[in-house]
């Protein structure tokens, strides 16, 4: 290291071996006192609010698939067009809590 750099280093550290490495407190994610109970309960209603809309939305494609079958395709195209949203859709409510745990 050049004199100048291991200078730099003291004036910047304050130490003579060079710089240090600062660690930053990573703490697990928890929730605020009194908070666990409701928020569970808003994101079990939630889960359970779209596994009925993605039911729902399974049947209506399947409804229009069905009645688009006779001189109506393009109805019973936009019903299979439909399905692989409903399917998405449902797949990242299943998996919200894994895909938000990688995150934290």
């Amino acid at each position: 290291m050049s004199l100048a750099l291991h200078l730099a280093a003291q004036a910047l550290t304050g130490s003579p071996s060079g710089p240090r490495t600062l660690q930053v407190p990573d703490p697990p994610a928890a929730p605020p006192p009194g908070f666990a109970g409701p928020v569970d309960t808003i994101l079990g209603w939630i889960k359970w609010s779209a596994i009925v809309a993605g039911s729902v939305g399974m049947s209506v494609c399947g409804l229009m698939m069905i009645l688009g079958r006779r001189n109506r395709s393009s109805l019973a195209a936009d019903g299979a067009a439909g399905i692989p949203y409903v399917l998405l859709g449902l797949m990242i409510v299943a998996a919200g809590s894994a895909i938000a745990g990688v995150f934290l």
